[in-house]
């Protein structure tokens, strides 16, 4: 199973759990209204949550009332979420080797997630634990790059990733189309991340997988690039408080459909 998982994802998150909990930012309240009327899910239906992490929107699902089963690969996250939510059902596994019966599924949701995954190979045994008429949801928190100072951010970022998987590529969408599914539909929702600079922007970053996995001097050269760019932002310096602008993209496909 480690041999699935991308080695920035498995280095930078097993050590980098803590900061992934503290630097993450949550989902905007639309997300509650797409969990039951867009993918339908209630106390009736099943639900999982693929790349479950931390459980950061493990908790979203439970709130539908859905029997939920958290499916993680990295034994440090899965911690976090058990001992966050301890009512969920935390399992070991990956988007290619899912531990559940054919069928048996009514919503696989993966956030912030399926690019570490995106092939044929995982919507096709997505798909074998999903019923007949089944839905897929894709999630993703992203940045609002309209704003003047999140590219300057981002470049920081984006300049340390290698080979690591990233939604903003869209090299993730090659899976689709797949036999299985029908189109995915897309809405956008807006949203933000208050809070002190340390928690929304150093930590958001440090929570990077490829930055977690890097030595600390290097690590340290990130805090001081980020140090530098606050300073320069009138939106930023010196405040104790700060507000990092985000869009959620949420896709929905349905099996068969």
């Amino acid at each position: 199973m480690r041999d699935q998982v991308h080695h920035s994802a498995a280095a930078g998150y097993k050590t980098g759990a803590d900061t992934y909990v503290r630097g993450r930012p949550d989902y905007p309240p639309q997300v509650a209204d797409w969990l039951t009327v867009t993918l339908g899910l209630n106390a009736d239906k099943t639900v999982i949550d693929l790349g479950a992490g931390t459980g950061k929107f493990t908790a979203r699902l439970v709130a539908t009332g859905a029997q939920v089963i958290a499916v993680e690969p990295v034994p440090q996250m899965l911690e976090k979420l058990s001992d966050a939510l301890p009512q969920v059902l935390a399992v070991n596994g990956t988007a290619m080797d899912l531990p559940l019966p054919d069928a048996s599924v009514d919503v696989v949701i993966c956030a912030q997630a399926f690019h570490w995954f995106a092939s044929g190979e995982a919507l096709t045994e997505i798909a074998r634990v999903l019923k007949p008429g089944g839905k897929l949801g894709l999630v993703w928190n992203l940045r609002d790059t309209t704003v003047s100072w999140v590219p300057k951010l981002d470049a920081i970022v984006n300049a340390l990733e290698g080979d690591t998987p990233r939604f903003y590529t869209g090299a993730w969408r090659r899976a689709f189309p797949h036999a299985a599914f029908g189109p995915l539909r897309e809405q956008h929702f807006s949203h933000s991340h208050t809070g002190a600079p340390e928690d929304v922007i150093y930590n958001r970053v440090r929570s990077t997988s490829f930055v977690a996995a890097l030595p600390a001097l290097e690590r340290a050269k990130v805090d001081e690039q980020i140090r530098a760019m606050i300073a320069r932002e009138p939106e930023l310096r010196g405040k104790e408080v700060v507000t990092v602008p985000y869009v959620t993209v949420a896709f929905v496909a349905v099996k068969g459909g």
